[in-house]
């Protein structure tokens, strides 16, 4: 039996759009809701969430018989990091602050088993592998792990070229807040200096044969990143959702 299709990874090869939403209650009962909303893929955040690798493990769980295709954000692109949330059960991995081609060379090399890559063989006593039923997740694995690297800095920035020239990774996502903030915006990444950073970063990704994507959280920006070409969006943030309807509700009734 091999390693489960990655139908979120051949969606981006086919150029498909796919719209997702972030994910940072940290909570599996939050994560099977969100199953259920239609999603084409989910962030599991563990950069800014209060995640561990346990609860990583139980949204996957919580997100196994959902349509919505798990992607998991490391706090940091470390190589032992890669290795738990792949033998968690993970298939997509979305690596923050990546700058260089070395960087994202050896991120490539952590996604994958030797002799191509670094990944330690001990999955088949782990979810990844449910436990041993899938036989051969070894032989076929490498080809379903989608990664996804964010550039969010001037110095990323400036080394995307190479970055994309980076054999095995699958998309480069642009974080406008940071890259914002870096450049000197305080986050406002609606200025118009900003919006054009991010169409020619968007187009110049999409143009070295990998898929963009990016984070808005309003029609605005929605609309305006959807236009530069974005593939994969995200179009929200799940506390925030909550927090802004739990505030209209509130406030409409209360005047009444």
């Amino acid at each position: 039996m091999a390693a489960p299709e990655n139908a979120f990874k051949k969606a981006l090869n086919q150029g498909k759009p796919q719209i997702g939403c972030w994910m940072s209650f940290a909570e599996p009962v939050t994560a099977e809701i969100m199953g259920t909303a239609g999603f084409d893929w989910l962030v599991i955040d563990g950069e800014h969430a209060p995640n561990d690798i346990r609860s990583i493990r139980d949204q996957l769980m919580a997100l196994a018989a959902s349509p919505s295709h798990p992607v998991v954000r490391i706090p940091i692109g470390e190589t032992w990091l890669i290795k738990m949330v792949l033998d968690a059960g993970a298939q997509t991995v979305l690596v923050p602050i990546v700058e260089s081609a070395e960087q994202a060379r050896e991120l490539v090399r952590a996604c994958r088993y030797p002799p191509t890559g670094i990944r330690g063989v001990g999955a088949m006593a782990s979810r990844a592998t449910m436990y041993g039923s899938v036989s051969d997740y070894i032989q076929t694995a490498d080809q379903e792990i989608c990664l996804l690297l964010q550039v969010e800095t001037r110095a990323g920035l400036a080394a995307l070229d190479d970055i994309l020239q980076v054999d095995g990774v699958d998309g480069v996502f642009i974080g406008p807040a940071d890259l914002s903030t870096d450049m000197g915006y305080q986050g406002n990444s609606a200025a118009p200096e900003m919006r054009k950073v991010i169409s020619d970063a968007l187009a110049q990704i999409k143009a070295a044969g990998k898929a963009p994507g990016i984070l808005a959280t309003n029609d605005e920006a929605r609309q305006a990143y959807k236009d530069m070409g974005a593939q994969f969006l995200a179009v929200g943030i799940d506390v925030m959702l909550l927090a802004q309807a739990a505030r209209s509700l509130s406030e409409q009734w209360k005047e009444k």
